[in-house]
Formats: structure tokens, sequence, C-alpha cells
């Protein structure tokens, strides 16, 4: 059964889905599902229609099972791809924001009530093992 996708552009929370490594190395913009447009090199919107303000991003390291979701056989890398001949991959130890193990969650998140937001375009994950992922949701900044 194919899992929903929201685009809820008027959050105020926004499921992203679960972002699938299927090549490890090769990282996938965390917006894959809601905008498929998108490629591994780009890091923006190709709809205007998406919102590009987040106040926060919820990453948690599992993947699908047979029912319901259980935690990655290895690590996932939250990156950021860079300028200057980096790989933006688990490689490139200058894009890493964070490395999720299995099961972990991390939030990435600004000060209430801050200007200082996240466009989820920005973000990639990466994976040790083929097929590994992380459950992505959003806090959309209104």
């Amino acid at each position: 059964m194919p899992n929903s996708v929201m685009r809820d552009i008027n959050g105020p929370d926004w499921p992203l889905g679960s972002i699938i490594v299927t090549v490890p190395g090769t990282p996938v913009n965390i917006m894959s599902l809601v905008d498929p447009g998108i490629t591994e090199t780009t890091a923006s919107p190709l709809n205007p229609e998406f919102t590009t303000r987040f106040q926060q991003i919820t990453f948690q390291g599992f993947k699908a099972g047979a029912h319901g979701l259980v935690p990655n056989t290895g690590n996932v890398y939250i990156v950021r791809k860079g300028v200057g001949g980096g790989t933006g991959n688990r490689d490139d130890y200058g894009a890493i924001i964070w490395v999720l193990t299995p099961g972990q969650t991390f939030i990435l998140g600004s000060a209430a009530l801050s200007q200082n937001v996240f466009s989820p375009y920005r973000y990639f994950a990466d994976a040790d093992n083929a097929n590994d992922a992380c459950q992505v949701t959003g806090l959309v900044m209104g």
C-alpha cells in the first residue's frame, strides 16, 4: 500500500514521510516525497507552492518493517550540500549536521518566535545501509 504524502503548506505540523536511502553515499532530500522534482544536487524549491519556513524539523531513525516502524540497521546522516568540492554525503564530515543512530530522535529547532527558521530543501539524509530511512516531520513557521 502506498504511503500518504502531505502537502500541508500551512501546517502547523507537516509529516514529510519516510525518507529512504536506497543507495548509501547518495543523499536524499527530505522534501523528495512532497516535491518529487527535487534532485540530489539542488537544495532549492522547484515548486513555490510549498513553504520553505520550518520552525523545527524532527528526524527519527526508523524504517518500515512488516507491521509498523523498526529501528534502522545502521546510522543515518543528516547532511547539507556544501560548496567547494565536498560530496555532501556521509563521507563529507564538513556536511554532517547529525548522526542519527538506530531508533534515535533528533530535533533541529530554533528559538521560539525567532526569525531563525529552516528551509526543508536544505537538508538531506544519507545512510550506512541501503533502505535505512528516517521519519521526518516539520513544524511550519506561522
